[in-house]
């Protein structure tokens, strides 16, 4: 056999490994301060924290993506930097938090967090965070609770542990298959499983109406940007139709991106592509 073919045989696994580990590595964004497990609360034992990135040298306030993780509210992280980078490009500041999720806290806490993480990035002035520039965005149940968050605006009753005494305005929500209505999807062959979050409210109308997005829509409601496939499996399409309905009774900018016979989320990467060059281009014409 060629020797250099045995040495090339012989270097093989070496090369593999050192493809793993690059495909593992962490990426962080450059030009970027990281300020990484960055605890924004806490609630006896537990530690909220996220993971922040803010633009080096920025001459004016930068514009903030605080991003919320899906899960069914009883799984799943604040993930990495790796899926925000389209708006790293845009210059944005981006934070990526951990909520309480049901084994942690019942219903509102994870809504709760999401505020907390809000007022916590508004309240540090070191971040040169523009408060007129805040942006929320999640998926599935981390949909839900940016939609709420959001929506919320400068109503109180979920900022538990806020001392930020400005008004809030958020400029936009970017929802990706989110939850509406509460009542209806814990009722639904998908989302039963899920009524654990609701803790000893889970049959108790009223208190999943309090935690349905749908309820706090109006003429003063953030832009919204919904993406929802047909085909969904886990949170029925239905639910992103009525939201945009509501959005557009009430005058409300929005846009929604239908992906035909799209599931929870598994897009392809080309679909993927489109809709975020959509998203940055729904946000920039709001000036963000």
């Amino acid at each position: 056999m060629n020797i250099k073919l045995i040495i090339a045989l012989l270097l093989l696994p070496f090369f593999a490994v050192a493809q793993a580990e690059e495909s593992t590595k962490l990426f962080l964004p450059e030009k970027y301060d990281h300020y990484l497990s960055l605890p924004y609360k806490k609630v006896g034992d537990w530690v909220g924290v996220m993971d922040l990135f803010v633009p080096q040298d920025a001459n004016q306030p930068t514009p903030l993506l605080l991003f919320v993780h899906g899960g069914g509210w009883t799984q799943g992280s604040k993930g990495t930097a790796n899926q925000f980078k389209i708006f790293f490009k845009e210059g944005y500041a981006v934070a990526t938090i951990d909520y309480r999720l049901a084994k942690d806290a019942p219903a509102p806490a994870a809504v709760e967090d999401v505020r907390s993480a809000l007022c916590y990035l508004l309240n540090d002035s070191k971040y040169n965070i523009d408060p007129n520039r805040v942006v929320l965005m999640g998926g599935s149940a981390g949909g839900h609770l940016a939609l709420l968050a959001g929506y919320m605006q400068n109503n109180k009753q979920f900022d538990t542990h806020c001392t930020y005494q400005k008004p809030i305005k958020i400029a936009a929500v970017i929802d990706k298959f989110g939850i509406t209505d509460v009542w209806e999807y814990i009722h639904s062959k998908s989302g039963s499983r899920n009524a654990i979050w609701l803790g000893d409210n889970a049959e108790d109308i009223t208190f999943a109406k309090r935690l349905s997005p749908l309820q706090y829509l109006d003429k003063a409601t953030p832009p919204t940007f919904i993406v929802h496939g047909t085909a969904d499996p886990s949170v029925n399409y239905q639910q992103s139709v009525n939201l945009k309905k509501l959005l557009d009774e009430n005058g409300v900018k929005n846009q929604m991106l239908t992906i035909p016979d799209g599931l929870h989320g598994k897009f392809t990467s080309q679909q993927n592509t489109a809709i975020n060059i959509e998203i940055i281009k729904f946000l920039k014409e709001l000036g963000i």
